[in-house]
């Protein structure tokens, strides 16, 4: 299966889309939010051309894990997606901005989608 997982942010959607087969994951081009029938509309033309099976949107944790008001804002804009039919995942992603820093991502909210994606398919194949 594909996926493609969104780094979703105020201002930006870092995106980035990988599968299972081979575990291999490759950032896109980060959109820039709009409103949030145009922001899904984009990630859905993007679902279509890269043929993904699955949404996988990173959970803004808290360093303890609790969910603060990102976590609620990013909860909102997933049951938004599942207007596209394909299944919603929503994955923890803290320190995935900083390991994109140490990798020297150009694009920060990319790169930090890319981290996300890893992580979740190393995950589901432990």
């Amino acid at each position: 299966m594909r996926y493609l997982a969104l780094d979703v942010g105020d201002r930006r959607i870092g995106l980035a889309v990988g599968d299972d087969a081979h575990g291999l994951v490759r950032p896109l081009p980060t959109l820039s939010r709009r409103r949030q029938t145009l922001d899904i509309a984009a990630i859905e033309k993007v679902a279509r051309e890269e043929e993904v099976g699955m949404l996988v949107i990173g959970l803004p944790l808290t360093l303890a894990g609790d969910e603060g008001h990102q976590a609620e804002r990013v909860r909102r804009f997933a049951e938004a997606a599942r207007a596209l039919g394909l299944p919603v995942e929503l994955y923890d992603e803290r320190h995935t901005s900083h390991e994109a820093r140490l990798r020297g991502a150009k694009d920060l909210d990319a790169g930090a989608a890319t981290v996300l994606l890893e992580d979740f398919l190393a995950q589901r194949t432990r």
